[in-house]
C-alpha cells in the first residue's frame, strides 16, 4: 500500500496526482473509506487520464491506493443510498463518468499499471482490471458483490466474467465471493503476482524501465487456484441459464466436492432474488458484445435497479443499518418473474449511455 506522505502533494486530495520521471501516478486518497469512489474522484481521474494520454513526457501510468486496507471498495454507496429517493439523478451522472474512465482505461494507448493490492471491490475492479497490466498479491481480496446488496455487476464486470474459463465467472457474479490473487489471475482479471513488500521497488522501478521488464522481475508464481480446483461441480451446476435450477444443481450435486456446491447454494440463495436472476441474463446476453456495448447494457440495468426496491434496501442492511438481514422484493428466486428481468434490459430512449467516444478507438 501507499503512505501518501511520501509524494510531498497535497495529500488532502481525494485523488493524488504526480510525476516520477516518465511515469504518472494516481494514487486514491480515501484510506478510511477504503478508497471508495466519489463523483469527483472519478470526474478527477478521468480528467487526468485524458491528459497523460496526450502528454508525450507521460510513457505510462499506474494506479494504486493509499492506506493499508485495499486498492478500491467501489463505489461510495452511501452516497447512491441518499440519492434514490431523489429520483438518482447524482447516481446516474456518476456512473456515466464513471462508465467513460471504465472505456478510457480499456484502450488506453500508453501502459497502464494497476496495483490491486488488498481490497478491490465493484469499481475498483473497473479501474484496474480493464488496465494492460495489472497487478495482484497475497493481500488482494477482489469480487463483484453487487448481488449482496440488490445490485448486478456493472463497471464491465459482466463482460470481463463471462470471459472467465467455463462458468466460473458465474459462479463468483451469482455469490459475489472475495477471490485471492490465484484467482483473479485465472478468471483473466489480473495479470502478475507481486509480493506486496515488493511494491515500492516496483513502483520505483516502473519511473525508468520497460513496465514488462519490470513487473516479471518482481512477479513470483501465484499458489493454485481454488476455482480451477473446482470446475468439474462449478461447470456442471452453473451451465444453466435459469438461476433456481442452478441452485438445485449445487444442492444435489453428489461428490466430494458436494458441500462446496451447497455452500455456494446458500450464498446465492442469500442473496437478493432479482439481482441474481438479472445477473445471471446479464452475463448471458453480454457474450460476444464489445466493452462499449457491455457498458451501455449495464448502464440500462443500472437505472432500473434504482427503480426497484431492492438496491436500496440492500445497501440499507448492509452498509446503513448493517443489520445485515435484507427483506428482498420479491423474496425468492421463483417469485421473480422473466417479464421482470427482461425489463432491466429494455432501451432507454434519451437516456442511454453516452460514452463520448466511438467505437472504432478501442483497441
Amino acid at each position: 500500500m501507499t503512505d501518501v506522505a511520501e509524494t510531498g502533494a497535497d495529500t488532502t486530495a481525494e485523488v493524488l496526482f504526480e510525476r516520477r520521471g516518465r511515469l504518472g501516478i494516481a494514487t486514491l486518497n480515501r484510506p478510511r473509506a477504503v478508497n471508495a469512489l466519489t463523483a469527483g474522484m472519478v470526474g478527477a481521474l478521468l480528467d487526468q487520464l485524458t491528459a497523460w494520454a496526450d502528454d508525450d513526457g507521460v510513457a505510462m501510468v499506474l494506479v494504486r491506493g493509499s492506506g493499508e486496507r485495499g486498492l478500491c471498495a467501489g463505489g461510495d454507496i452511501v452516497a447512491i443510498y441518499e440519492d434514490i429517493p431523489a429520483g438518482g439523478g447524482k447516481t446516474a451522472d456518476f456512473w456515466q463518468t464513471e462508465y467513460r474512465l471504465n472505456a478510457l482505461i480499456a484502450r488506453y494507448p500508453k501502459p497502464y499499471v494497476a496495483l490491486m493490492d488488498g481490497l478491490v471491490l465493484g469499481g475498483g475492479v473497473g479501474i484496474s482490471a480493464h488496465g494492460s497490466v495489472r497487478v495482484v498479491t497475497e493481500r488482494t481480496r477482489m469480487g463483484m458483490p453487487e448481488t449482496t446488496i440488490g445490485f448486478a455487476p456493472d463497471v464491465g464486470g459482466t463482460l470481463l466474467l463471462s470471459r472467465a474459463p467455463g462458468e466460473a465467472g458465474t459462479h463468483a457474479a451469482l455469490t459475489g465471493a472475495h477471490l485471492g490473487a490465484a484467482d483473479a489471475l485465472y478468471l483473466g482479471l489480473a495479470d502478475h503476482f507481486v509480493p506486496s513488500d515488493r511494491l515500492p521497488e516496483l513502483t520505483e522501478a516502473l519511473g525508468n524501465e520497460n513496465p514488462d521488464d519490470a513487473v516479471v522481475r518482481y512477479s513470483e508464481a501465484a499458489p493454485p487456484s481454488e476455482l480451477e480446483q473446482q470446475r468439474d461441480w462449478i461447470d456442471s451446476c452453473y451451465a444453466s441459464d435459469d438461476a433456481g435450477e442452478i441452485v438445485r444443481r449445487l444442492r444435489s450435486f453428489d461428490s466430494e466436492d458436494g458441500g462446496a456446491a451447497r455452500a455456494a447454494a446458500d450464498l446465492i440463495e442469500a442473496k437478493s432474488p432479482t439481482s441474481v436472476k438479472v445477473t445471471l441474463a446479464s452475463l448471458r446476453r453480454v457474450r460476444g458484445l464489445t466493452l462499449d456495448e457491455a457498458l451501455a447494457q449495464e448502464y440500462r440495468v443500472g437505472l432500473r435497479f434504482l427503480a426497484a426496491p431492492d438496491f436500496r434496501e440492500g445497501i440499507r442492511a448492509q452498509v446503513v443499518d448493517k443489520d445485515r438481514t435484507p427483506r428482498w422484493n420479491p423474496p425468492t428466486l421463483a417469485e421473480v418473474r422473466p417479464d421482470q428481468v427482461e425489463r432491466f434490459f429494455e432501451p432507454l430512449g434519451s437516456r442511454e449511455l453516452d460514452l463520448g467516444v466511438k467505437e472504432t478507438d478501442h483497441a
